[in-house]
């Protein structure tokens, strides 16, 4: 049987230009010296992370950079704490930085912030590697939350700084500054979500209305995937979330359907194209 969907991919989804920018550099180091250390995971998609590892990149681990010494090392999009310059400097590492200039923006924002001793807190998932650089401008003394129902156990001071991790949703971002306002601190709320990602908060509605499925393609360590995959599903109920073409099943489609493609900021359009190639052959 042949199921004859009508596919259709968001051209507004797929890599920001932060994470364009970190790959492009990457790939014209791999080409040059055949291959480059690169600092945790490229981008939070594995099978991006595969193609580029297949070309000579080498992920390691902040206890490995010690290790090394007189290498390039690649610094991703997501920016990094002061602790790995040091270390760097000390082994003759040459950093190549493509760190997101929203992030690095966001970053000396808050070490700003810390040097006028402000009390800090940061709306951002724990053991993220953008929000431990993150931490890392303020000596680790910023308090970290992903949920508001954190904060019930923390004994806060009257007033404080708020920031947010560039990729979390601006919606609760600021519904998170309401509730906190209306329980009556003082708070100094900025804004620091990516527009690139917001916007994509407002477009991805208009989007996923216009099909019967839609297939959201995306890395599960991403956060920016789980924040739009979640947007997605609530303007369409018949979201299906999928990492790699191996997980499409044809039970999730009937023949005529008319399916939308779309994904996170980290979904290289490859990706996107090669399941929809798959969905076309269905």
């Amino acid at each position: 049987m042949s199921y004859n969907l009508q596919v259709t991919i968001d051209g507004d989804s797929g890599f920001c230009f932060g994470v364009v920018y970190a790959i492009d550099m990457a790939e014209e180091i791999l080409a040059e010296q055949g291959y480059l250390y690169c600092l945790g995971d490229i981008v939070h998609n594995d099978e991006e992370v595969e193609r580029l590892k297949a070309k000579g990149l080498r992920i390691i681990s902040h206890d490995d950079l010690p290790r090394l010494e007189n290498e390039k090392v690649l610094i991703r999009a997501h920016g990094e704490a002061p602790e790995t310059y040091k270390i760097a400097l000390e082994k003759n590492i040459t950093l190549i930085d493509a760190s997101c200039p929203v992030v690095l923006k966001l970053q000396n924002r808050i070490k700003n912030s810390s040097d006028d001793k402000e009390r800090i807190l940061i709306f951002g998932k724990h053991g993220h590697a953008e929000v431990i650089a993150l931490q890392g401008q303020t000596n680790n003394n910023a308090l970290v939350f992903q949920d508001l129902a954190e904060l019930d156990e923390v004994d806060l001071p009257k007033s404080f700084t708020l920031f947010s991790q560039t990729t979390k949703s601006t919606e609760k971002f600021y519904q998170i500054k309401e509730e906190l306002i209306s329980r009556g601190y003082e708070i100094k709320a900025h804004d620091t979500i990516c527009r690139q990602v917001s916007n994509r908060d407002k477009e991805l509605p208009e989007f996923v209305k216009n099909f019967d499925k839609v297939v959201f393609v995306s890395g599960k360590k991403s956060s920016n995937g789980k924040v739009l995959y979640e947007v997605c599903r609530k303007y369409n109920s018949n979201t299906y979330f999928v990492s790699n073409v191996g997980e499409l099943n044809s039970t999730m489609f009937a023949p005529g359907e008319k399916v939308g493609i779309c994904g996170a900021t980290s979904t290289p359009m490859w990706l996107m194209e090669e399941i929809k190639a798959a969905l076309v052959k269905l």
